[in-house]
């Protein structure tokens, strides 16, 4: 495909409140740069932690050697900030797969109103466990998901009482159309 239009969602929901914690939502457009690589912009909606923020997005999303999928995305806006994304789909059968994954996101400047720092990373580590079913149309998974915060990012959390990482449970399930 010379050019796609893609749609990426994710929510964390909080069972303990019984609240949706945060939503992301992007629009992207992808177009080819190289045989395994695309270039990416669009835009990127998150709510509903703390105010909504809008930002821009401009990266590279594609297939590395041996196979793992990578997005690195600048996102643009008077809260700049930074998301390298890798993952590797290890099939257990043809239908039965092992994804181990790990995000890190530098914000570049303070964002007091989601907890986060300048330069204070968070990162996360997690494998989900996902079946194909209808064509490999529809995955549902559930996995294991951790995530630590440092520098800035830490002190703001330890200062209002949070934990700096946390172990989470997953369950979703990823559409292809």
């Amino acid at each position: 495909d010379e050019l796609k239009l893609v749609f990426r969602s994710e929510g964390e929901f909080e069972t303990n409140g019984d609240v949706l914690e945060t939503m992301e939502n992007q629009l992207r457009l992808q177009a080819p740069i190289s045989t395994f690589f695309d270039a990416v912009a669009g835009v990127r909606v998150d709510t509903p932690e703390g105010p909504d923020r809008v930002y821009g997005v401009v990266g590279v999303h594609g297939l590395a050697p041996q196979w793992f999928e990578i997005d690195a995305d600048l996102f643009v806006s008077d809260r700049p900030s930074f998301r390298f994304e890798a993952e590797y789909e290890a099939l257990i059968t043809n239908r039965l797969i092992l994804t181990p994954s790990v995000e890190f996101n530098l914000p570049f400047t303070d964002d007091l109103a989601i907890d986060q720092g300048a330069w204070g990373p968070k990162l996360e580590v997690g494998a989900r466990l996902s079946y194909d079913l209808l064509d490999r149309a529809i995955s549902p998974y559930i996995g294991v998901h951790y995530e630590r915060v440092f520098g800035e990012t830490q002190d703001i959390a330890t200062s209002e009482g949070k934990d700096d990482d946390a172990l989470f449970l997953t369950i979703g399930a990823k559409l292809i159309f």
